[in-house]
């Protein structure tokens, strides 16, 4: 199995990452504006990108204030993505959070996972540009990695 790991500090409080990243309008704000669905552990949300058929489905398995979020990819989504965890974890470090994310248990590194690791780096410092100095860059107006989205 592979993973996919990023790290990201952020002048910010763990309160405000933990915010960002566990609920739907703090999604919102740097990863896609287009998010459906329920934020709390049980539930599930959608992240859409440009239509129904560009969509990330995810079932949120733990919700812990301040310091951990994770997801498991459900069908309905890329099917690489079925069943590998999605997991953000937070801790107060001097003057700013960091933020160890991490995608878990990609059956093998396809070309599609190379894609999605430039693509998170690329989410994530959406997410420190939104709350250091409100310029996140959510889809539609994120950087376009390669044609695939």
């Amino acid at each position: 199995m592979s993973d996919i790991r990023n790290r990201v500090g952020i002048n910010a409080t763990i309160d405000e990452v933990y915010d960002a990243i566990a609920t739907r309008e703090g999604l919102a704000q740097w990863w896609t504006n287009d998010v459906e669905g329920d934020a709390r552990v049980g539930g599930e949300l959608a992240f859409f990108f440009g239509g129904p058929d560009r969509v990330a489905k995810m079932e949120v398995v733990e919700a812990s204030r301040p310091s951990r979020v994770v997801w498991r990819g459900a069908p309905g989504g890329p099917d690489e993505w079925v069943d590998t965890t999605f997991s953000f974890e937070l801790r107060a470090e001097g003057d700013e959070t960091v933020v160890l994310f991490t995608n878990a248990g990609w059956r093998e590194p396809v070309e599609f996972m190379h894609h999605c690791s430039t693509a998170w780096a690329s989410y994530l410092l959406s997410l420190k540009h939104g709350l250091e100095d409100d310029r996140a860059t959510p889809f539609p107006h994120n950087v376009l990695v390669s044609s695939w989205g």
